[in-house]
């Protein structure tokens, strides 16, 4: 049995008039975002990791935001804020009605990186003030993250030693070299790292009880390793 078009109609229209309505607050909604994204900002309220961040730095950054807020986008607010030294990320959100919050993410220092900068946990370069030790890391800048994860693994195998690092290197090849702050370098070579630590310093407390004044320890040997005293 064919509906009649009176039925059509009852059935068409209701549709219409609900599809209607969406649009009409769809547009209203976004009338509304684009009102309160273009009001002038008076309040810039920062949260998260701010220890690291200079008062002055934060300062600067809500007065920019505060004179150029009219025009600038979300997007743009959070790439200045990722300027900021220490910063990793940013997150920008609008506050209803005259604020911007700003949510940082800041890097966690973990070296100092060949002759200028930082490396962080992640093993993620940046440049920032820092004034306490770190070990410095020297290599390529590709080999960052993989000198960051290595790095505790190589602290832990050294701790017997009670010793500390003083620079981790890598070369463009791979080879892994290790000064320690006692003085002695070690030549770990590009493989079995671990293995070749746990050997040195299985050995070494016996060597040094000797009176060996190593300043310099190969470990590229497959089942021991060779040292070179200091000159007398």
């Amino acid at each position: 049995m064919t509906a009649g078009p009176s039925i059509i109609r009852r059935r068409i229209l209701p549709a219409a008039a609900a599809t209607a309505m969406v649009a009409v607050l769809a547009g209203g909604a976004w009338y509304g975002y684009e009102a309160i994204s273009t009001q002038p900002v008076k309040r810039v309220v920062f949260a998260g990791d701010t220890a690291k961040l200079a008062r002055a730095d934060l300062e600067l950054f809500a007065s920019s935001i505060r004179e150029s807020s009219a025009g600038a986008s979300l997007e743009s607010v959070r790439e200045a804020a990722r300027r900021i030294p220490w910063v990793r990320e940013a997150n920008v959100r609008r506050v209803f009605p005259d604020a911007v919050e700003v949510t940082f993410e800041a890097h966690a220092p973990l070296a100092r990186w060949s002759e200028g900068g930082l490396v962080s946990v992640r093993g993620e370069l940046f440049n920032a003030d820092y004034d306490g030790t770190l070990p410095r890391f020297k290599g390529p800048e590709s080999g960052a993250s993989s000198m960051a994860r290595e790095y505790p693994a190589i602290l832990r195998a050294l701790a017997p030693l009670a010793t500390g690092v003083a620079e981790l290197r890598l070369s463009p090849r791979g080879a892994w070299q290790v000064v320690l702050e006692s003085g002695i370098t070690l030549e770990l070579g590009r493989g079995d790292i671990q293995a070749r630590l746990a050997r040195f310093v299985a050995a070494w407390p016996s060597l040094a009880s000797q009176g060996v004044d190593a300043r310099h320890a190969d470990l590229r040997y497959a089942n021991g390793f060779a040292v070179r005293q200091t000159s007398k």
